[in-house]
């Protein structure tokens, strides 16, 4: 026994839990202890028991219902399960015969599809840029845009529809041609002018300029250099190019997203205008129907006209790479003439493909200014519809040039 013993100072108790150590009985307050536990415990059992037994009861005549759902969570599964197997692009890949690393306008893309799992192909059309669906196994680029194109390939195969995608790059097809100049004559410009928008309406030469508290918006008679009438924009804006159509100036600023409205005769605000899709505001020329607007990249964004919304772009490449930091535009004889920022050449810009089709070199034409510490860089183009006859200046700049494009 005096194993299953507890002693305490005066007394002997049977005990089958730790005692406590106290000297008032406390072997029994263990028992007891041990007792209540186990009471709970087969309580708490039964419980458990009874609620499967309601449970079990209530369920039987359900059994049906949750039988069907249960196959219907199994089929679904499976089906979603398998539809993660069936990605397109693990299943088939577009193929370019002799393909290369970049293409042009005069080339014919000879096209197939490699199925990857042995699916059999049943039907295939392709598209590029989500043009109309050709259903041959050849492409002409003839219309595409230069830069990063999207070509797509629509799948039937085993009966099921499938949808894959691959990258092409296309640039210009000729080398520029390179041009020239011959200056004609010299007119007196602001010197405190910065340039960054320049465009005439007959014989008047409107101006925009920029810089933070400086930015403004001129009327100019460009023969004498006097600004005949002059709006200045509030401080928080950095005045960028401008165009002219149906009797409005339209101005940009730089990266603000917000654009002016004014009328032409009075240079009275009339409304502004957002662009959100394009990252700043540089640029601005026009065909008489559709806005054309540089964004300090590669890209050239179309305006609609009337909405000022940005609805697509062009990239503008040579024949061997993208030329970027695109600025002040000017339309010139159905093409888009593009000062390139911070170098001495113009860009000529197919306004559909965004080819560039010539280069006008005007490498020396800032020595013919004044020299002084805040001169900057050519920026400003405008064409008054004489044939091969440009103006020009720049960044405070105290000359405008009348010059004669030459062809080398």
């Amino acid at each position: 026994m005096a194993s299953y013993l507890h002693h305490t100072a005066t007394t002997i108790y049977p005990c089958c839990v730790p005692a406590l150590g106290d000297s008032t009985g406390a072997g029994c307050v263990g028992l007891a202890g041990a007792n209540i536990r186990c009471f709970l415990g087969f309580r708490k059992h039964f419980k458990h028991q009874l609620l499967l037994v309601i449970l079990r009861k209530n369920l039987e005549p359900m059994k049906p219902t949750l039988k069907f759902l249960t196959f219907t969570f199994l089929v679904v599964l499976f089906m979603a399960c398998d539809n993660s197997t069936e990605n397109a692009n693990d299943l088939f890949s577009i193929e370019i015969k002799d393909e290369k690393t970049t293409f042009t306008q005069k080339d014919v893309l000879s096209l197939s599809i490699s199925s990857k799992k042995g699916k059999t192909v049943e039907k295939v059309a392709y598209s590029l840029d989500n043009a109309e669906k050709s259903s041959g196994n050849s492409l002409s680029l003839a219309n595409a845009k230069m830069g990063t194109r999207t070509l797509k390939a629509y799948i039937t195969a085993d009966s099921k529809n499938y949808e894959i995608s691959k990258t092409i790059k296309l640039v210009a097809s000729e080398t520029p041609k390179l041009y020239t100049y011959k200056i004609l004559e010299a007119y007196p410009h602001d010197m405190k002018a910065y340039t960054q928008g320049l465009e005439f309406e007959n014989d008047t030469l409107y101006e925009s300029t920029g810089q933070r508290g400086r930015s403004s918006l001129r009327k100019t008679d460009y023969k004498t250099g006097n600004v005949l009438q002059k709006v200045d924009l509030e401080n928080q804006y950095f005045g960028e190019g401008i165009t002219i159509l149906n009797n409005k100036i339209y101005q940009l600023t730089w990266q603000e997203n917000t654009g002016f409205i004014y009328n032409l005769n009075t240079l009275e605000k009339t409304g502004t205008f957002v662009y959100d899709r394009s990252k700043e505001g540089w640029g601005l020329c026009n065909n008489g129907t559709t806005i054309f607007k540089s964004d300090g990249t590669e890209k050239i964004w179309t305006l609609n006209s009337n909405t000022l919304a940005e609805e697509d772009y062009i990239e503008i490449y040579t024949h061997k790479s993208v030329i970027d930091n695109v600025n002040e535009l000017e339309w010139v004889e159905g093409k888009i003439y593009a000062n390139v920022y911070q170098k001495d050449a113009v860009a000529i810009v197919n306004p559909q493909s965004g080819a560039v089709e010539g280069v006008i070199n005007l490498k020396g034409l800032q020595d013919e200014v004044t020299q002084h510490t805040t001169l900057d860089v050519l920026n400003g183009i405008a064409y008054k519809g004489e044939p091969n006859i440009l103006y020009v200046t720049g960044k405070n700049w105290d000359k405008l040039f009348k010059i004669e494009i030459i062809e080398k």
